[in-house]
């Protein structure tokens, strides 16, 4: 069965806007002092689960019929020494304007009061990279990789 890339794309943007961008509701860890966060839609999951706070390392994952499907991994960081008054809601705000056209992160540009939220993709849906970086008062104090794209089963690695 070919996947449908546009129910996959705005399934992602709910999931994203319902999770941690909108202060969902943390599951049961999966893993040791993990922090998991889920969204299920019809025969869509979405799972996201991170490790850290100011230095962190995490992944989303989507099953359709219990089966993963498409998969993102990201590795972010604080910058500075002390995480600004502010900076966890803008950056929630940023990833609430997460688009059908890259709905990976946030949009390229956004801006509110003294924070601004730039991120960058090569590739798409199939296969991609990116970066997002947080400035304050134009000086950079964050910064996140991610990378991902399509989970195939069809060869069987052991």
């Amino acid at each position: 069965m070919k996947l449908n890339e546009e129910i996959l794309k705005q399934f992602l943007v709910k999931a994203k806007i319902n999770t941690y961008a909108g202060d969902g509701n943390l599951s049961a860890p999966s893993r040791p002092d993990s922090k998991d966060l889920h969204y299920k839609e019809g025969d869509f999951l979405y799972i996201d689960s991170y490790l850290g706070s100011s230095d962190f390392i995490g992944e989303e994952v989507v099953y359709e019929k219990q089966k993963p499907i498409w998969g993102m991994n990201y590795y972010g960081k604080m910058l500075i020494d002390e995480i600004p008054s502010g900076f966890i809601k803008f950056l929630k705000s940023a990833l609430k304007e997460v688009s059908i056209e890259n709905p990976f992160r946030g949009p390229e540009l956004f801006q509110q009061d003294e924070f601004t939220y730039k991120c960058s993709v090569k590739g798409g849906l199939s296969e991609f990279k990116g970066v997002e970086i947080i400035y304050l008062d134009n000086k950079e104090i964050y910064r996140l990789f991610f990378h991902g794209g399509y989970i195939k089963n069809n060869i069987i690695f052991l």
